[in-house]
């Protein structure tokens, strides 16, 4: 979970410009191109109820979607998406190329992150052993 409210704070404080992210990459990585096919499951991203798609279609494109970079222990920071899977999804459809993205360091990542799922004091996720 990461405080949304909190990574704007941090984004308008600490300015930097949008990242262009590729939608084909990301959409695929999200499984959003396989939402429709029930023989399917996510393992991140949304399920085929999970997304709203009425709604993506009046989301605003030109709001940058967030990437967080999560630290895995033993290796480079992982990219995840924290917010815009419905921009993502609407891009995706009207075969938008690139969105604006912020990028996160993994420092700030921690600093937006609630720990409650990784439990006290974690501030990084293991690799299954």
């Amino acid at each position: 979970m990461f405080f949304i409210d909190a990574t704007e704070v941090l984004i308008a404080t600490a300015f930097r410009d949008p990242q262009s992210l590729d939608v084909t990459a990301w959409a695929s990585a999200y499984r959003l191109t396989r939402l429709d096919d029930p023989h399917r499951v996510n393992l991140i991203g949304p399920t085929s109820t999970g997304l709203n798609r009425a709604y993506a279609m009046t989301t605003d494109l030109a709001e940058p979607l967030i990437v967080a970079q999560l630290d895995v222990t033993g290796h480079p920071p992982s990219p995840l998406l924290i917010d815009g899977i419905h921009r993502l999804y609407r891009a995706w459809r009207e075969h938008v190329p690139r969105l604006p993205a912020y990028l996160l360091t993994a420092e700030e990542t921690r600093q937006i992150q609630d720990n409650t799922l990784l439990g006290p004091g974690r501030t990084s996720i293991a690799p299954p052993t």
